[in-house]
C-alpha cells in the first residue's frame, strides 16, 4: 500500500513520474529519450559511460527528503499547497528491494512501450531493444535515497543482477553513510561552501544539516567506488566563495567534480528565476576557479548541459 498522500500522488502522476511499490518512483529521463529519438547523449555518457538509453532514473524515497533545496526539480509541500513528514519513510521497514527492482524494471518498460520503432520510425531500433535491459541504476530522481531503511539491499540486489548503481545523496545521513554497502559510483551534492549559504540555498530540516554534510564529506575516502562532489550553482544565491567550495573538496578527496548549472525546470520554477541560471561561461570561470584553489584538473565539459568535469587526476 502506498504511503503517499493521495493529493501528492496525483501532482507526481500528472508530472509523470511513474510509482513503484509504497514508496518509490521511476521518471523518463529527457536524455532517453534525445538517445532514443536524436541519438543524442547525456554528459554522463561521455564523463562515465553510462549509456542513456540503458539508464534508469529511479528513487525509493520519491517524496521525502531533509533538505527544501531552491534549485530542485521535486515537488515541495510549500509549492503546492499540501503537507508531509519530509522524514517519513525513514519511519518504516519499506518493500522489499525485489519488489522495487522489480518495479524499476517493469515501469522503465512501461515508458519504452512509447517508443516501438515499429510506430516511430525516428526511434534506433538497435538502441530501444537493448534498452528492454537496462545496464544502469541511477538512484537520483528525486528525495534522499538513504531515507529507505533497506537501501543497502538494494544496492547488493541490483549489482547482484548484473547491473551498475549510481547513488546521489544531500549528504544528511552520515550514519547511514558510514555503513552504506559501495555503490558503482557515490555522489553527494555540494551545494554551498559555508554554513550560511547553505541555510539559504538547501533550507534544511536539521537543525545541524552542515555539520552532517561536513561529517559525510569525510566519509567520502573510506569508499573505494568513484566518488563525486557535484555543485549545482545557482546564480545570486549559492554561486559564490570558491575557496569555501575548495576546502570541502579537498576534504572529501573525492575523485571527480562535476560543477553544473541549476537548471529552470520542474518545482524550481516555483523557487528560481530564469536570471539565476548561469551560462556555461559563467560555470566554465567558476570551474577553473576550483582548479586552481585544490590543484584538480578540468578534464571535459558538455556545453548543452552547463557542466565542467574536474579530475583529481590528470586525464591521459
Amino acid at each position: 500500500m502506498s504511503i503517499i498522500p493521495s493529493d501528492v500522488r496525483k501532482q507526481l502522476l500528472k508530472q509523470k513520474y511513474h510509482i513503484v511499490g509504497a514508496h518509490s518512483a521511476v521518471k523518463k529521463c529527457r536524455w532517453l529519450h534525445k538517445s532514443l529519438v536524436e541519438n543524442k547523449a547525456c554528459y554522463k555518457e561521455k564523463f562515465y559511460g553510462i549509456r542513456s538509453h540503458r539508464c534508469v532514473q529511479c528513487t525509493p524515497a520519491v517524496i521525502w527528503c531533509p533538505n527544501y533545496c531552491v534549485y530542485c526539480w521535486r515537488v515541495m509541500p510549500q509549492d503546492v499547497g499540501l503537507n508531509w513528514d519530509p522524514l517519513g519513510v525513514k519511519s518504516i521497514t519499506g518493500d522489499e528491494p525485489e519488489v522495487i527492482f522489480e518495479g524499476f524494471l517493469r515501469e522503465q518498460r512501461r515508458i519504452l512501450s512509447g517508443y516501438n520503432p515499429e510506430g516511430n520510425r525516428k526511434v534506433d531500433k538497435v538502441k530501444w531493444l537493448e534498452a528492454q535491459d537496462p545496464k544502469h541504476f541511477a538512484i537520483s530522481l528525486s528525495g534522499e535515497p538513504l531515507l529507505y531503511n533497506r537501501i543497502n539491499e538494494l544496492i547488493e540486489y541490483i549489482k547482484n543482477k548484473g547491473k551498475t548503481v549510481f547513488l546521489v545523496t544531500n549528504g544528511q545521513e552520515p550514519e547511514r553513510l558510514a555503513v552504506l554497502n559501495e555503490p558503482t559510483q557515490l555522489y553527494i551534492s555540494l551545494s554551498a561552501p559555508n554554513k550560511e549559504v547553505f541555510k539559504r540555498t538547501c533550507r534544511p530540516t536539521y537543525p545541524d544539516g552542515w555539520q552532517r554534510l561536513q561529517r559525510s564529506l569525510e566519509l567520502l575516502s573510506t569508499f573505494k567506488c568513484p566518488t563525486v562532489l557535484r555543485l549545482t550553482l545557482v546564480k545570486d544565491i549559492n554561486m559564490v566563495n570558491p575557496e569555501g567550495y575548495a576546502e570541502s573538496i579537498l576534504k572529501s578527496n573525492c575523485h571527480y567534480v562535476e560543477v553544473k548549472a541549476a537548471m529552470f525546470v520542474g518545482g524550481s520554477l516555483f523557487r528560481m528565476r530564469f536570471e539565476n541560471m548561469p551560462r556555461h561561461s559563467e560555470i566554465k570561470e567558476f570551474a577553473e576557479k576550483l582548479a586552481d584553489l585544490t590543484g584538480y584538473y578540468i578534464i571535459d565539459e558538455v556545453l548543452n548541459s552547463r557542466v565542467v568535469l574536474l579530475s583529481r587526476v590528470k586525464k591521459h
